[in-house]
């Protein structure tokens, strides 16, 4: 009788037991919000700033991820389970996946890329991310960075905003062309710019609606007549966008390109930033700027991410009543300016006394009397083309200065939630039979015998 008491007990325990947790299961399962972390680098918190978002997101939002044979199954997982999240804490978000092979006729309706998309629509509202965006090579081999979290917050943020802002990027001058930095362009548009071309020669002025004018690696100078256009515009509301290019007339042919900068005290000193330490990474006339302190750099200082410059030209500034300019990339003191372009085409770098000693200003941000932002320029254009934009914080930088530049208060930045190389161990044959062997048979086998014989003892009483 109490053999059979004992037993009834411990069935009943075990139900309970099972029971507890199925309901615990389920209660954390129903649970939108509550949940432990226990990743490395908190791969499934979001930040305070999504979370403010998702608290004030009052429309409902259609978010559709497209995939193909060409998608990374590592990116797609990972996309997928940040949207889950997202979903979790706003019931006005609805998610979908679609195969854009198997379902061509519902990809057609939106802008995608076979590599994957990421679209958030809203009403008549609708905008593409596309998962090469949101993932940026790390430093070392098999490390990437991911920064959907930013696009995919940025994107929801921007359902609030109607006016998109207009910005032109002039032509006609050797200019890097917009087909060549179309991940700055998509990252423009992903933060509502309206990006347009603009050939003065063709148009004869600049349009009314342009809040801001991009020169972006001119190889030959302005006209008189398009200067004078410029600075007219520049008088006014105006604002200027100015990333220099290197060209080896650039000592005697940018007249008119001087003229404008001038306006803001900064002179363009006709020579080559030169870093003599030596790296087996970048060759000494790609540059890592120090940041200087200003609104721009200082999320990439916080994040560690920096910026890199190939062939940047060397810039100083006198002040100028109104237009006080900041510093924002400067060189080591190391560095120095080459003033000899003939011998930097040959390669021949060699350091003397008509060469500007470092350190060298790289950018400056510069305002007007009302401390607005009037003006960006940087003595280098060649990392904001695509295949550079991408490394380290190119384009945050080439964004984060947009942005400061049009006094976007919406923009939104998130540090990229680093992924580190996955370890690996290198084990032999044998090493590798031992494992299998132990974990499939010995283990479980152990583990049997444990048990039966436990089982044995009590059952003999």
């Amino acid at each position: 009788m109490n053999k059979w008491i004992r037993g009834t007990n411990a069935v009943v325990l075990s139900l309970a037991v099972i029971g507890i947790f199925i309901v615990l299961t389920i209660f954390l399962n129903s649970s939108k919000t509550m949940q432990i972390d226990l990743t490395q680098n908190k791969q499934f918190t979001l930040s305070d700033q999504t979370v403010q978002t998702l608290k004030t997101l009052d429309k409902d939002v259609h978010i559709i991820a497209f995939t193909s044979s060409q998608t990374d199954p590592l990116m797609s997982r990972q996309v997928s389970e940040l949207v889950q999240e997202y979903k979790k804490r706003n019931g006005k978000i609805v998610f979908d996946q679609y195969d854009m092979e198997k379902n061509p006729e519902v990809a057609q309706q939106y802008e995608v890329d076979p590599s994957g998309s990421l679209v958030v629509e809203s009403g008549t509202q609708k905008k593409s991310i596309y998962y090469y965006d949101m993932f940026q090579q790390g430093q070392d081999q098999g490390e990437y960075n991911f920064s959907g979290e930013q696009k995919l917050t940025q994107a929801l943020v921007n359902l609030n905003v109607k006016d998109k802002t207009k910005v032109y990027f002039l032509s006609g001058h050797s200019e890097i062309p917009l087909n060549q930095m179309t991940l700055w362009q998509s990252g423009l548009e992903g933060e509502n710019y309206e990006v347009k071309d603009l050939n003065l020669l063709r148009e004869g002025k600049i349009p009314d609606d342009a809040q801001s004018l991009f020169i972006i690696g001119p190889k030959t100078d302005l006209s008189d007549s398009e200067a004078t256009v410029i600075k007219d515009y520049l008088n006014g509301k105006g604002k200027l966008y100015m990333a220099l290019g290197f060209d080896e007339n650039m000592t005697t042919k940018w007249k008119n390109i001087d003229s404008l900068l001038a306006l803001y005290g900064v002179q363009d000193q006709h020579a080559v930033a030169v870093e003599p330490k030596q790296s087996k990474l970048y060759s000494p006339l790609t540059i890592i700027p120090e940041y200087g302190s200003h609104d721009i750099t200082k999320k990439l200082q916080d994040y560690n991410l920096l910026t890199l410059m190939n062939l940047a030209i060397s810039l100083s500034s006198q002040p100028v009543a109104d237009y006080p300019a900041t510093s924002i990339l400067q060189t080591t003191e190391q560095a120095y300016g080459e003033t000899d372009i003939a011998q930097l085409l040959q390669n021949k770098t060699n350091k003397d006394d008509k060469d500007i000693k470092g350190p060298l200003n790289l950018g400056y941000a510069v305002s007007d009397k009302d401390n607005k932002p009037k003006a960006i320029v940087l003595g280098g254009s060649t990392f904001l083309r695509d295949d550079v934009i991408s490394q380290q914080g190119n384009r945050d930088f080439a964004l984060n200065s947009v942005g400061w530049l049009q006094e976007q208060k919406d923009q939104v930045t998130i540090r990229p939630r680093e992924n580190p190389k996955m370890p690996t161990a290198a084990i032999t044959g044998g090493q590798a039979q031992m494992i299998f062997y132990g974990t499939v048979l010995l283990f479980p086998l152990f583990f049997l015998l444990v048990g039966g014989s436990i089982w044995w003892r009590r059952r003999r009483g």
